[in-house]
């Protein structure tokens, strides 16, 4: 993964917790790292260790985490890095949603190593959709639907997020229910 999403999950750490919080997680994840360099990439497993280490740390479980993650990733860390791509992606908690499967290609611009999830939107009404996300990251079903949550309240449009096929049960990959009020869309 990219320096950003550790950078990232330390900033929220330090936000909520302090930084000595922040140095106790990265001492028991073994992460010697001072400062991730945010267009370096780092191994995966480095920012898995991290998460559990988190865990551990603040008594979270790890879906906790990453859900708190997810959130925090569209409120703070995309607004500053992509605030231009997510406005262009869309007005509208829908509209945005609609737009999700290519958004990702526009990422890959300024990155061009990344290896991003798909998304694909199907079953869509004007109030409801089924996400389908496509990862070789194994265990982020929960980063997603923080995201999807930090997506509704950037845009001021409360959203349930439910899993109903879990990669981890089976399923090819993961598909999350998406529900949201008539009166939120346009």
């Amino acid at each position: 993964m990219y320096g950003m999403v550790n950078k990232a999950v330390e900033e929220m750490v330090c936000m909520h917790h302090g930084e000595p919080v922040w140095e106790q997680i990265k001492a028991r994840a073994g992460v010697d790292v001072d400062v991730f360099m945010t267009n370096e990439g780092y191994p995966d497993e480095m920012t898995y260790r991290l998460v559990a280490a988190a865990s551990e740390v603040l008594d979270v479980p790890a879906a906790g985490i990453l859900e708190a993650f997810g959130e925090h990733w569209v409120l703070h860390t995309a607004r500053n890095a992509y605030g231009g791509l997510l406005s262009a992606a869309g007005r509208t908690l829908p509209e945005f949603l609609g737009n999700l499967p290519d958004f990702h290609s526009r990422v890959a611009m300024i990155y061009p190593n990344l290896q991003p999830p798909r998304f694909e939107c199907t079953e869509v009404t004007d109030t409801s959709l089924r996400l389908h996300y496509h990862t070789h990251r194994p265990g982020l079903a929960p980063f997603v639907i923080g995201l999807v949550q930090g997506l509704g309240k950037m845009y001021g449009t409360p959203v349930t997020v439910q899993l109903v096929e879990s990669r981890e049960r089976g399923a090819p990959h993961d598909v999350f229910d998406l529900r949201w009020s008539a009166t939120a869309a346009p």
